[in-house]
């Protein structure tokens, strides 16, 4: 893990694409989009239907690296609202041993947004809330550009692409500015979308970096604005 300060809270960014908040032991992800390949399986198009198992197996890992007691999923935790529903039972079995191990919160995003609506996913465990203010941090899934406020989001699934040595290397990384952090993606099927997008800029203005976290140092690169 390596730390780092965030709006005055120190915080530490681990390369498996997530957050971990030492001060209150808290694993925080985004973007997991569960059940992704099943829902695309309804439309014909056949994806290798693993990708829950593979994401909730990383996402246990982490808990017991981190030995974390909250966990907080900020967003598209589901591909859609009913994919909770789909999970298979084996997927299941492990999300509700993690949802009943740990104080874990389901921040609603744009594709699960009914999930604050539905008993559904009382099938998974958790809570589930639209925006949470936590010591001072906000939580949701997609940063406000008009937000004053310091904020923890999602959404835009970020990745750093540069050439190194002659290649193209492309890695998720996390967007800071003074008061937006936005996380990398962490769901097993999942894309990205360039630092330097329009849309990443417009969210968190000018002055905002990628930071991609290694095992011990944190890289910083300037987004062109």
């Amino acid at each position: 893990m390596v730390p780092f300060s965030f709006a005055g809270h120190e915080l530490c960014a681990l390369p498996e694409a997530a957050l971990y908040w030492p001060a209150r032991r808290a694993l925080i992800v985004a973007d997991l989009h569960f059940e992704k390949a099943s829902w695309f399986a309804r439309w014909g198009q056949l994806l290798p239907p693993y990708d829950s198992l593979a994401t909730l197996d990383a996402l246990a890992a982490l808990v017991a690296r981190t030995d974390a007691r909250e966990l907080w999923c900020l967003g598209d935790s589901f591909h859609d609202s009913a994919g909770c529903e789909r999970l298979p039972e084996a997927a299941r079995v492990k999300l509700r041993a993690l949802t009943g191990a740990l104080e874990w919160t389901w921040i609603t995003g744009n594709h699960d947004a009914a999930l604050a609506e539905q008993a559904a996913i009382d099938h998974c465990g958790g809570r589930v809330l639209i925006e949470a203010e936590v010591d001072g941090l906000l939580l949701r899934h997609e940063a406000d550009p008009g937000e004053l406020r310091p904020e923890l989001s999602g959404h835009f699934h970020p990745k750093l692409r540069i050439r190194a040595r002659g290649r193209a290397v492309a890695r998720r990384c996390f967007v800071a500015s003074g008061t937006k952090l936005i996380l990398p993606a962490f769901g097993a099927l999942t894309g990205g979308l360039d630092v330097d997008h329009p849309e990443i800029v417009r969210a968190v203005g000018r002055g905002a970096q990628a930071l991609v976290a290694l095992e011990d140092r944190l890289l910083r690169f300037p987004i062109a604005a």
